[in-house]
């Protein structure tokens, strides 16, 4: 517990907390594997929560398809000053989300049950992260409607991360995207270290194939290019 000690810090008892909870309430609703008890913490826990490295303070969150709370719960937990939307579209797993949140007494986190391709103008964040939720060139359709301008996707991927990237390329562009850049972080505390590929959101969404801009103040003026 050593490398978990110095990931969670002061919040390793909720950590654990969790821990306990997906091993028993997540396995036995078929949130998790029975295989995965074994390495909650490497592979799940510590995993999402370097994710952290690279999140500003006080952002606004939103974890799209959160399934068990991976990583959304994990994100809130270790990173307080974040305020975390667990999405998920599934009764039951909203269900599991609740009552997770109501046992680690969270404060910094809502759930929200819904599909992301149906919250657009919902809400607007800073951050949106995925894991283990659809291949980049979906998720993007999701996802970056529902960042502010300059906003970031950090999607949790495997050993397909670059592959992914290159196969989303015609939607990023589309949705007009600053910037794509694979990440890894957690380096000398999960092994291998958590792959994430990083989009930062343009100035507007696309809706169909048109790009909409965001809303000016009444009484300014568009800039000519």
């Amino acid at each position: 517990m050593g490398i978990a000690r110095e990931v969670f810090g002061e919040a390793l008892p909720l950590a654990e907390r969790y821990a306990a909870f997906l091993a028993k309430a997540g396995v036995e609703r078929g949130l998790i594997g029975p295989r995965e008890v074994d390495r909650l913490w490497e592979r799940h826990l510590i995993n999402c929560a370097v994710v952290s490295e690279v999140i500003p303070e006080d952002a606004q969150v939103v974890d799209v398809g959160s399934g068990a709370g991976l990583p959304g719960v994990v994100l809130a937990i270790v990173r307080p000053d974040l305020r975390v939307i667990l999405l998920e579209p599934l009764l039951r797993r909203t269900t599991f989300l609740n009552e997770c949140v109501e046992l680690l007494e969270l404060p910094n986190v809502e759930v929200r049950r819904g599909r992301a391709e149906d919250m657009t103008g919902e809400f607007s964040v800073d951050v949106a992260t995925a894991r283990a939720v659809a291949p980049l060139e979906r998720l993007a359709t999701w996802a970056l409607p529902l960042l502010r301008p300059g906003g970031e996707l950090l999607a949790l991927k495997g050993e397909r991360a670059a592959t992914e990237l290159d196969e989303a390329k015609a939607v990023l562009d589309r949705f007009g995207v600053r910037s794509t850049e694979l990440l890894q972080v957690g380096q000398g505390m999960v092994d291998p270290p958590t792959t994430l590929v990083r989009v930062v959101a343009g100035r507007g969404e696309v809706v169909g194939r048109r790009q909409r801009a965001p809303r000016r103040a009444k009484g300014s003026r568009k800039r000519s290019s």
